[in-house]
């Protein structure tokens, strides 16, 4: 009975404590291309500055594909209290589609 009182109590102060969400590194490649870009002046990995964070973004489970489409012609309608942000049309497509990829894959 004893043992089942100490086993209660671990769980329960194990069951207690909360992990600390560690966000995703950025690869340096993609980072280089997101500084390149200008992107992160306005976004970044966790928190909401001009345009949503990269991990609102990727919850939106958008496509590499619509990504791609996004940066070219943005659709302010889909980010409704955010500055609209302004067309990418000079982005690289093999550069923008680094971008996409990477974005599209984020958890």
């Amino acid at each position: 009975m004893k043992k089942l009182f100490v086993l209660l109590g671990l769980a329960f102060i194990m069951g207690s404590f909360t992990l600390k969400q560690v966000p995703p590194e950025i690869p340096a490649d993609v980072n280089a291309l997101l500084s390149k870009h200008g992107c992160i002046a306005c976004h970044n990995m966790t928190q909401r500055l001009v345009g949503p964070s990269w991990q609102n973004i990727a919850g939106k489970k958008y496509s590499a594909k619509k990504i791609s489409a996004l940066v070219k012609k943005p659709e302010p309608g889909n980010w409704p209290g955010y500055v609209p942000m302004l067309a990418q049309p000079n982005v690289p497509k093999a550069e923008l589609n680094k971008i996409s990829e990477w974005l599209a894959g984020l958890k």
